[in-house]
């Protein structure tokens, strides 16, 4: 699949990641499980968004860890009032969206 037929994934997972970075970077300290959460969120979308800009092979495989760190990290932002944590578990739910269609694909090909 040419990595152009990702294109609203990767942007999906790297806007995830941003607000993802941002929220970690304002919860360091106050809330240290949703910054770790988020960390590992921003982490593993950065690297999704890599894996599809040249359509490797091993992104269903990936895709599936995506999906349970977003689901993770959004349910901890959704704990918090903070317009940054909500921002974030915005993100983090429409990156899965995505993520399930991939997954959904993959899964069709099997």
């Amino acid at each position: 699949m040419p990595h152009q037929q990702y294109q609203t994934s990767i942007d999906a997972a790297i806007h995830c990641a941003y607000e993802c970075e941002h929220c970690a970077d304002q919860c360091l300290g106050s809330m240290p499980e949703c910054a770790r959460l988020c960390r590992d969120c921003a982490q593993i979308c950065w690297t999704i968004a890599g894996y599809m800009s040249r359509s490797s092979r091993f992104i269903p495989n990936i895709v599936r860890s995506c999906i349970e760190i977003c689901e993770a990290c959004a349910s901890e932002c959704e704990k918090h009032d903070n317009p940054h944590c909500q921002n974030c578990a915005q993100a983090c739910r429409q990156a899965v969206q995505e993520y399930r269609k991939i997954a959904d694909i993959a899964a069709a090909r099997a």
